[in-house]
């Protein structure tokens, strides 16, 4: 594995993590639980002065930090939102985080937005686009970008490449770092009955600064990334199998709908040092050995050609 750029070798390996949710506020200020850290929606909180920020603010006295955007939208051909990332930079000034980190996707055009995490097309002219634009955001935020593989259900048939080179490509004319989040990677590949195990054979591990787990809904013939329920055993094993290579990246849990206890969502976190000390017990050329996986549904109606135009578009 590549040697990781200075910038990103300088962030401190966090630990296990839980995304900070409103129905635990509560909980955590007045228990302080022993967790490594806490990851807050950057949108949940940049433009609150009440107690959202007041909470976020005291949390971040505590714990190491990270805030997470949904709505940076790098891909899409929209100008850059200068205004929203001046609100984002300014709570950063604030509640200093360890990094700052959004999707690779774009969640709108013309100025509407779409509210979801919406695939790029995989091409050369995309690439150019995207690193251009996190060049910018970078400089304006002066600190490294790190961007996440979200979970996709459609793929572009016009794709000049796999999900993990454009990362790796984007990368290296950036400097940017990389969240891998391992139930993307099972959602995404599910989907489109590609194999999980040639993703993170080709995965730039060396720019990894953190990992996403969650839960999913498993529909028979798609799985939708929902973070509704308890980690599946397949992403489990991504994650055995991924943790290692990255040098031992922190690693957060997702839960966003149907949110159980604080000591439930920290059961569940606790189950991934199972997995860690598993991964420490194998050798280092499993990932290499391994045969493809064999995916059982039939999705290539998951390319359709009705999304040309929005390509175009994009």
């Amino acid at each position: 594995m590549a040697a990781p750029e200075p910038a990103l070798a300088a962030l401190p390996h966090l630990g296990l993590g839980l995304g900070l949710r409103s129905v635990h506020f509560d909980t955590i200020l007045r228990e302080r639980p022993e967790i490594d850290w806490f990851e807050a929606i950057s949108e949940n909180f940049m433009d609150s002065h009440g107690r959202p920020r007041a909470v976020l603010t005291a949390v971040a006295e505590q714990y190491p930090v990270v805030l997470h955007g949904v709505s940076l939208s790098i891909g899409s051909t929209d100008p850059l939102d200068f205004a929203y990332l001046a609100r984002l930079k300014q709570l950063a000034d604030e509640v200093k985080p360890a990094w700052i980190s959004d999707h690779l996707c774009w969640t709108g055009m013309l100025g509407l937005n779409s509210h979801d995490l919406l695939p790029l097309p995989l091409t050369e002219e995309s690439l150019v686009h995207v690193a251009r634009r996190v060049r910018q955001v970078q400089d304006f935020l002066e600190r490294p970008l790190i961007l996440e593989n979200p979970s996709s259900y459609v793929r572009f048939a016009h794709a000049e490449m796999e999900e993990p080179e454009f990362l790796r490509r984007l990368g290296e004319e950036t400097g940017c770092g990389l969240l891998l989040d391992v139930n993307n990677v099972h959602v995404s590949c599910f989907n489109a009955a590609t194999d999980p195990s040639a993703y993170l054979k080709a995965f730039p591990f060396e720019r990894v600064v953190q990992m996403h787990i969650a839960g999913h809904q498993h529909l028979g013939n798609h799985i939708v990334d929902t973070h509704d329920s308890p980690v599946a055993t397949p992403v489990w094993e991504l994650f055995r199998r991924a943790w290692r290579r990255t040098g031992g990246a922190g690693t957060l849990l997702e839960w966003d709908d149907r949110i159980p206890s604080f000591q439930d969502c920290c059961a569940e976190l606790a189950k991934a040092r199972q997995y860690m000390a598993a991964e420490a017990a194998t050798d280092d050329q499993e990932l290499a050995d391994d045969g493809p996986e064999r995916v059982s549904n039939p999705t290539a109606f998951l390319v359709p050609r009705a999304m040309d135009s929005v390509a175009e578009a994009a």
